[in-house]
This record gives structure tokens, C-alpha cells and sequence, in this order.
């Protein structure tokens, strides 16, 4: 019989994973940086902090486990703080949204 905290464990990786691949497909959709900062730093830091859940419960050690679950903590602060130094940076270097809103216009941004 499976135990409970192993099916925990793997459907707190899964929403790990799953968060990870929103932040791509928000890194590839998105038009400009300011949208595309936000959508890296919301979803990669909820990816951080349940895959490290979800080995944190995966191993069940008590010292590994606090060792793994304190890099989710340093993940949870230093992120959001990474990226508001990026942002504020950009926005002191006047990086400015497109003119543009249609893709076709926007076409060659990504060439």
C-alpha cells in the first residue's frame, strides 16, 4: 500500500512542475519585461517552494528535511528581492513598454 506522505510528496513536485512550466510559457508569451519579470517571479517561486516541500516530505529525515525546507525559505525571499532589483534597474535605465499590442506588429522582437 502506498503511503500518504509519498502521494503528498509527488503531487507537491507535480504542482512544482507545473508551475515551472507556466513561468515558461509566461516567459515566451508575454510582450516586454515588466510582464514577463512578474511572470517568472510568481510562478518559479511557487515552484521552488512546493518542489522543496515535496522533498522535504519525500525524505522525511528531521535535518535534511530542515535543511531543505530552509533553502525554500531563501528561495521565498531572495527571488521576489532578485527581481524587484531587476525591475527597478530596468526602469531607472528608462527600458520602456512596446508601442505595439498586435503580434504582428510585434514580429520582429524576437528575432
Amino acid at each position: 500500500m502506498i503511503e500518504i506522505k509519498i502521494v503528498i510528496a509527488y503531487l507537491l513536485m507535480a504542482m512544482g512542475v507545473l508551475f515551472a512550466l507556466t513561468t515558461v510559457i509566461g516567459l515566451f508569451r508575454f510582450p516586454d519585461l515588466y510582464t514577463r519579470i512578474h511572470a517568472s517571479t510568481v510562478s518559479s517561486t511557487m515552484s521552488a517552494l512546493c518542489a522543496t516541500a515535496g522533498l522535504a516530505i519525500y525524505l522525511w529525515d528531521p535535518l535534511l528535511s530542515s535543511k531543505i525546507i530552509l533553502i525554500g525559505v531563501l528561495l521565498f525571499i531572495s527571488n521576489p528581492m532578485a527581481t524587484h532589483a531587476i525591475a527597478r534597474a530596468s526602469y531607472r535605465k528608462k527600458i520602456t513598454l512596446p508601442t505595439t499590442n498586435s503580434p504582428e506588429e510585434r514580429k520582429g522582437d524576437f528575432d
